[in-house]
């Protein structure tokens, strides 16, 4: 790993708050003066920006360049999605005008899986606390600027942690799913690999469902934050308080189906629905009671 530094002027569609607080990472913080640091797949990042200028910085492993690109997804022109969505209806706009900022991370497929199996029925302080300290027992440990940081764990070294193990570092009931998600990888019953060259999203949501603790909604979630499926839409408690509200109207909230969701989305926003799930759960969060 070494030190890298990278400017890059007139970025569309990345406002850091937007990005790191709608709910799709966990391992990024922000700071005093603004900035977020974040630990990578690849090490340590830290991003800053000013106007229209942003500066990345950290200690990497491989060429910063590839990184940011893949990783912030630079190769997508979000400002041409926010203009089609945008065209759908006001409720819409709305949305996109107020997440503007938003774009979807290209996070590691191992890390999201069993971060979301810790988002089970949490909340993100503590998701991130678990994810922490997990990181802290077994992963590697990087030192940048006269601070200790920690990779999320490969998938060899978690699986010698124990069910007990687990459990002291805060998971609850997760501790049982973390350990036999992670034995399965390990023994190959689910492959990382497959997963990665698997194009067909109902396939893939099927292969994710057999590891212990993921259901639709965590399995929708990794596949639209680590596999760019754009066409899942996880459900959770506020998106579908903000379906109901702008599109479904029904009087009783409780009795909105996933499958009246998921039919509406399809029918609203097609193949860009994961898309349109970032921004209406953003506008959803800050502005729904």
């Amino acid at each position: 790993m070494k030190e890298q530094k990278l400017v890059l002027n007139n970025l569309d569609s990345f406002e850091l708050e937007h990005i790191f607080d709608c709910g799709q990472c966990f391992r990024w913080n922000k700071q005093d003066d603004d900035s977020y640091i974040g630990v990578i797949n690849s090490g340590v990042l830290k991003v800053s920006k000013n106007k229209n200028r942003v500066v990345f910085e950290g200690i990497l492993e491989g060429d910063i360049n590839s990184i940011i690109y893949d990783y912030f997804d630079l190769g997508t022109n979000y400002d041409e999605i926010k203009r089609e969505l945008s065209k759908i209806d006001d409720s819409m706009k709305k949305s996109v005008d107020f997440g503007y900022g938003i774009r979807i991370l290209n996070q590691d497929l191992w890390e999201m899986i069993i971060s979301f199996i810790i988002s089970a029925n949490n909340n993100i302080p503590r998701i991130k606390g678990i994810i922490e300290r997990i990181s802290e027992k077994c992963g590697e440990k990087i030192t940048w600027n006269g601070k200790d940081y920690y990779l999320f764990p490969t998938v060899e070294k978690l699986s010698k942690l124990s069910v007990s193990d687990l459990r002291s570092l805060g998971t609850g009931f997760r501790d049982k799913r973390i350990y036999k998600t992670t034995q399965m990888i390990l023994n190959n019953e689910v492959s990382i690999d497959k997963l990665t060259k698997m194009k067909n999203t109902l396939e893939i949501r099927e292969e994710l469902l057999k590891l212990d603790g993921i259901g639709e909604k965590v399995a929708d979630c990794i596949m639209l934050f680590a596999l760019k499926r754009y066409d899942s839409f996880p459900i959770d408690v506020w998106v579908r308080r903000v379906m109901n509200t702008l599109y479904i109207h029904n009087e009783d909230e409780t009795k909105v189906t996933k499958k009246a969701i998921q039919e509406c989305a399809y029918n609203l926003f097609e193949e860009k629905q994961g898309l349109a799930q970032q921004y209406l759960f953003y506008w959803a969060r800050e502005n729904i009671k």
